[in-house]
């Protein structure tokens, strides 16, 4: 079975309370199994200018890596994320 990921990009507008986000992510993503491989890091954009922060999310699956997406304790954490940041993210099977 081909694993899901969650790739955001995002731009921290109020980085004094951003980490309140990212510990209630972290806490949902946690309970579904899933696995950061990439957060924030160095990066280039060559072709157009975008968000600032990239993170890239694996989880087991495309079905696990929606029902944390959609899951009650993210769903309390997207609310923190959209007050503190600017963000797109998108969650993908893998091949």
């Amino acid at each position: 079975m081909p694993k899901g990921y969650w790739i955001a990009q995002l731009t921290v507008k109020d980085p004094e309370r951003y980490p309140d986000y990212m510990a209630a992510a972290s806490a949902a993503i946690k309970a579904h199994g899933g696995n950061y491989l990439i957060r924030g890091g160095t990066h280039e954009r060559p072709e157009r200018p975008g968000h600032d922060r990239n993170v890239v999310i694996e989880f087991e699956s495309y079905a696990q890596a929606q029902a944390c997406y959609h899951s009650p304790a993210y769903q309390e954490a997207v609310k923190l994320r959209q007050a503190y940041a600017e963000s797109d993210i998108v969650i993908v099977e893998g091949a």
